[in-house]
């Protein structure tokens, strides 16, 4: 893969020049303090590189969903607060994302500054099927950096998306993966294309639909498939259980069965779960078997056993790839699954496994429950992305970058 690297723009000097960086700061916010400072930590190094080189930095990102319209609920002030502590400089939020004052502030940075424009979802062309639209949106942001600019793809959850601050403007401005980009493809391609064996995957999270394309393509390279979370109810329910309220996507019943008959040797299910009397952080709750949920509750987590059962399997890894928790880890009634489970994979590293958290609430879970972080051998900052990259899709903010 031929992508130029930001030691290429490096050394081909950023001194006085304007480089745009599409950083991946969609952080957890509780009402205007963030939660999670992961993403924004992941995005420091790349964003201090270039200011430490004398470039004049503008920093582009999402958080999100405002739907193309300006709204102070995703409004970015939080991370240009937490940018500026990390970088130990002032680093202003524009007002706008390429209006007129996003212009004055770009135009009147000097070398080695930061500046963060408004979330770029403010926009609907952002997001736009159109590509005309995202095209004079990308252009706009182009123009942002003067005459001699550059781009820096550096946020690595947003890769899979043809968006325009991620895909539109690579086409418009000499581009460079970040540090972070580069890392990320680094270690998923050496999972991808020659993981040791025994290469186990964990696989949670709410649906099984969202998961089905990974869990097909990986089903054919790992020798065993952890299935737990969300999804592993409409797994249970194709071999006859009754998962009671458990989530469950009856759309998806045969395809589990189907999966089940073609790789049941491999996917590791559940051996007993945490059901609750309802969906809150005080509900009663009970461990039980596969077939003793009591009438009206619903399965919150997987057992003790189940995680025994995890840990023996991961015990023997040699990679380990995980991503989605094992149950609604963010109550903690009902977080000892995921902490389990993610002790084992930690267990397994310190023993010499290769191991990836494949972002998204994985890595935020590992926070979340007091982990250490440095217990894995890589945590990703993009959950779809990640996906999408082991199933063998073209990321589409990659491949422009290869042009």
């Amino acid at each position: 893969m031929s992508v130029k690297t930001l030691s290429d723009l490096l050394k081909e000097g950023v001194e006085g020049r304007h480089v745009l960086v599409r950083s991946d700061l969609n952080v957890p916010l509780d009402g205007d303090r963030i939660t999670d400072f992961g993403r924004v930590d992941a995005s420091v190094p790349t964003i201090k590189a270039l200011a430490d080189a004398g470039a004049r930095v503008i920093v582009s990102a999402h958080l999100g969903r405002p739907k193309g319209e300006v709204n102070p609920k995703f409004s970015l002030a939080p991370v240009a607060e937490a940018l500026s502590e990390r970088l130990e400089m002032f680093v202003p939020l524009a007002a706008d994302v390429t209006g007129e004052d996003a212009h004055e502030r770009a135009n009147g940075l000097n070398d080695g500054d930061v500046l963060l424009l408004e979330n770029v979802r403010f926009d609907a062309r952002e997001t736009s099927k159109d590509e005309s639209e995202r095209a004079a949106f990308a252009k706009e942001l182009a123009a942002l950096t003067a005459d001699n600019g550059a781009f820096v793809s550096d946020g690595f959850g947003v890769v899979h998306r043809a968006q325009a601050s991620v895909y539109d403007v690579a086409k418009l401005l000499p581009h460079y993966a970040g540090d972070l980009v580069q890392k990320e493809l680094d270690v998923l391609d050496k999972i991808a294309k020659n993981p040791e064996a025994p290469y186990v995957v964990v696989l949670g999270g709410s649906k099984v639909s969202d998961k089905l394309g990974v869990i097909e393509a990986l089903a054919n390279k790992a020798d065993k498939l952890i299935v737990g979370g969300g999804m592993c109810y409409t797994f249970l329910a194709a071999q006859g259980y009754d998962v009671q309220k458990s989530l469950k996507q009856e759309e998806m019943l045969e395809t589990c069965k189907e999966l089940l008959e073609k790789y049941g040797d491999q996917i590791v299910l559940p051996v007993d779960l945490v059901s609750a009397s309802e969906f809150a952080p005080d509900a009663d709750k009970q461990v039980n078997g596969l077939d003793g949920i009591p009438e009206g509750w619903l399965s919150l987590d997987i057992g003790p056993e189940s995680v025994k059962k995890f840990a023996e399997v991961l015990s023997t890894a040699k990679t380990v790839f995980w991503n989605g928790p094992m149950g609604v880890f963010e109550m903690p009634a009902f977080a000892d699954g995921t902490r389990g489970v993610a002790q084992a994979i930690i267990d397994a590293t310190a023993a010499g496994a290769f191991s990836v958290v494949g972002g998204g609430d994985s890595a935020a879970s590992v926070r979340v429950l007091g982990l250490d972080e440095a217990g894995f051998s890589h945590i990703s900052t993009g959950g779809g992305a990640s996906l999408e990259f082991l199933e063998g899709k073209e990321l589409p903010g990659i491949a422009v970058l290869e042009s």
